[in-house]
């Protein structure tokens, strides 16, 4: 089992000028063992994270730790952290055969032969419940549900510590979505895994994860026990992800009488002063004339330092971080 920490990452492209912080100062912890889920809208920063933890997009600011070692200094094989996409096809070679391409990422004795190789693919095959005449196929011959789980194969050919599960499941029919929800809980329990798993829907997340982050222009705003903060949301916006209705963005405030205008998300490259959110929060500056602090003091620093931590400067005391 293996711990991995992003210690105040950030990942920002271009200049100072015209730049865009598309992760800003996370902190986030993958208990040894465990599986945190991260949620947000699209372009809230989630796949961006995940990427910078493989190498696949700079960290600016920070560090990615696992175990206490920089990720950028860890061997390439074994690799102890692997990803898994969200479209299989595009990280499949089209033209290699499946037991191939898990076959290169395999880490076997020098000596290993042919026979043995095979028999590991197999293995791998079995583990996510592909029979072995898949081996000798190509990509294109297999379902969407059958590459996924190719690709889960060959991410735990490398033998890793920790797995990062991209929206592994958003490219996939609904009738096949739950085949490989269950699939990813048992190899996670199974293999004593620590996992990354990144979705828009709080359903899924709920289904296979021990905690729960919101992320918000690549901020982390909300994170805990998973029924803890599905059950009892102490951000307007993870409240806003519960609700998942079309009007969501005009819903009534809590005093049941002043709706928010609709609002699109905030240009990333121009952020909002104070918390991210307030301009479209229900209960927020536009709602509450009491609340200017919102619009002027950021509250997201150190969101993640609690058992069940927000950041929002009207969250509940036992769960809301210190702002100053």
């Amino acid at each position: 089992m293996s711990e991995l920490v992003f210690d105040g990452v950030s990942v920002r492209y271009g200049n100072r000028r015209k730049g865009l912080t598309a992760v800003d100062r996370v902190s986030l912890t993958v208990p040894a063992g465990k599986t945190v889920g991260l949620v947000g809208e699209s372009g809230s920063g989630k796949s961006t994270l995940a990427r910078a933890a493989v190498g696949l997009s700079p960290v600016s600011a920070g560090r990615v730790l696992l175990n206490g070692t920089d990720v950028r200094r860890l061997p390439r094989r074994p690799r102890p952290l692997q990803m898994v996409f969200q479209d299989p096809y595009s990280s499949l070679n089209p033209r290699m055969s499946i037991g191939g391409s898990i076959a290169e990422v395999m880490h076997l004795d020098g000596r290993a032969g042919a026979a043995a190789r095979r028999a590991e693919v197999v293995r791998l095959l079995e583990l996510v419940n592909l029979g072995p005449d898949c081996a000798d196929v190509l990509p294109g011959r297999l379902s969407g549900g059958q590459r996924q789980r190719v690709a889960l194969a060959r991410a735990l050919a490398g033998r890793p510590q920790v797995v990062i599960a991209d929206e592994i499941t958003s490219a996939l029919d609904v009738s096949v979505q739950g085949a490989v929800l269950n699939l990813v809980r048992d190899l996670q329990r199974r293999l004593n895994l620590s996992m990354l798993f990144i979705s828009h829907n709080l359903a899924v997340v709920r289904y296979v994860s021990d905690i729960v982050a919101v992320m918000y222009l690549g901020r982390i705003v909300e994170v805990g026990p998973v029924e803890q903060v599905l059950a009892d949301p102490q951000h307007p916006y993870t409240r806003d992800l519960l609700d998942a209705a079309p009007t969501r963005h005009s819903r009534l405030t809590s005093g049941g009488t002043t709706e928010v205008a609709d609002t699109e998300p905030a240009d990333p490259h121009r952020p909002p002063p104070g918390c991210g959110y307030h301009p479209r929060c229900p209960v927020g500056p536009l709602v509450r004339a009491d609340r200017d602090v919102c619009a002027t003091t950021d509250p997201s620093h150190g969101a993640e330092g609690r058992l069940h931590a927000v950041a929002c400067h009207f969250g509940r005391p036992e769960h809301r971080h210190e702002t100053g």
